[in-house]
């Protein structure tokens, strides 16, 4: 008997994995970096081995090449968290490492907003090469005998960059050809990845979700002693914003974690972070209907299905060569 495939399913009946194979696409975000520590070479190591009477082979040590905390090597940080964030922020988990799912409707202006990081990522390089001579001489004073040259590029240009790709996850149309069978079972691969894909996502925005509420919970809370805790807007703005992504976001896999979002959303919409400032009985009213939803997301924490982990996105994490996300 024949079955319907993915494509052919409607989207009102499709299961949460198969409704978000149909809307999604792949995603990978890539950052060129120019790596600023080097190991110590075994002399250096040797010399330092001297200095401490400890051997070498049981020293592991490196070098900064720059100081990192320098305004024009922080602008091009700070381009890369934002892009990590944006990234983050408009996509959902997927079982590849380095790779998360957008919705395909978003592509468009996932693609203007990255270009438009990385113009930001290239004027940030242009200042940094612009004081490139000042903090190489800073280096040399610094690192005094550990200083090399050759560790340095002859200019700061084409070091830094960011791109992005969207990689195909499903099978090969001309596999279907060539061997019907050996179709079928990666047909059936991709989708046991995107019930896994549901499921990250699920865990994900639990997890968050939980995140939010308890810290919001535990600073409009009065303590012991009556005394009142200072909270900052973000407390509330956070969660607002938590609300807007998981609209938009959600594979509503789960009816239990939607009726607590729309709970929670319900207690806090219409509330300025001033209105909790200035009303105790308010405060403690939110704070009171608050911790009922956490109690609800602490235990759906405990039982989530225990899946494989999967390896954390190297988003900040320096390279000298493309590093995926």
């Amino acid at each position: 008997m024949s079955t319907l495939s993915v494509s052919e399913v409607p989207l009102d009946s499709a299961s949460p994995s198969q409704w978000l194979r149909r809307i999604a696409a792949a995603v990978r975000v890539q950052f060129t970096w120019w790596g600023v520590r080097r190991t110590l070479t075994n002399q250096q190591k040797e010399e330092v081995g001297d200095t401490y009477g400890a051997e070498a082979g049981f020293i592991s040590a490196s070098k900064k090449l720059i100081d990192t905390r320098h305004e024009a090597f922080r602008k091009l940080t700070a381009v890369r968290t934002r892009v990590c964030q944006y990234w983050r922020g408009l996509t959902l988990p997927y079982t590849e490492p380095g790779v998360r799912l957008i919705r395909q409707a978003d592509i468009d202006g996932f693609v203007q907003v990255m270009e438009g990081f990385r113009d930001e990522l290239l004027s940030a390089e242009a200042d940094l090469n612009n004081v490139y001579q000042e903090i190489k001489a800073d280096a040399r004073k610094r690192l005094g005998r550990l200083y090399n040259a050759d560790d340095y590029p002859p200019a700061i240009e084409d070091v830094f960059g960011v791109s992005w790709e969207f990689p195909s996850v499903e099978p090969p149309s001309y596999l279907m050809r060539l061997n019907p069978d050996l179709y079928q079972q990666e047909q059936r691969r991709v989708a046991q990845r995107f019930d896994e894909a549901v499921q990250l996502a699920e865990q994900a925005f639990v997890a968050e979700f939980a995140k939010l509420v308890s810290h919001l919970t535990e600073r409009i809370s009065t303590g012991v002693e009556g005394e009142r805790k200072i909270f900052r807007d973000s407390a509330i703005t956070n969660l607002s914003g938590f609300f807007e992504r998981f609209r938009h976001l959600s594979v509503r896999s789960s009816q239990q974690l939607d009726q607590l979002v729309d709970q929670a959303k319900g207690l806090v919409q219409g509330i300025q972070p001033q209105d909790l400032r200035d009303n105790d009985r308010l405060r403690q009213q939110v704070a009171t209907q608050l911790s009922q939803v956490q109690a609800s997301l602490d235990g759906m924490m405990v039982d989530l299905p225990r899946r494989r982990i999967i390896r954390p996105d190297a988003a900040l994490q320096g390279a000298s060569h493309a590093d995926p996300v």
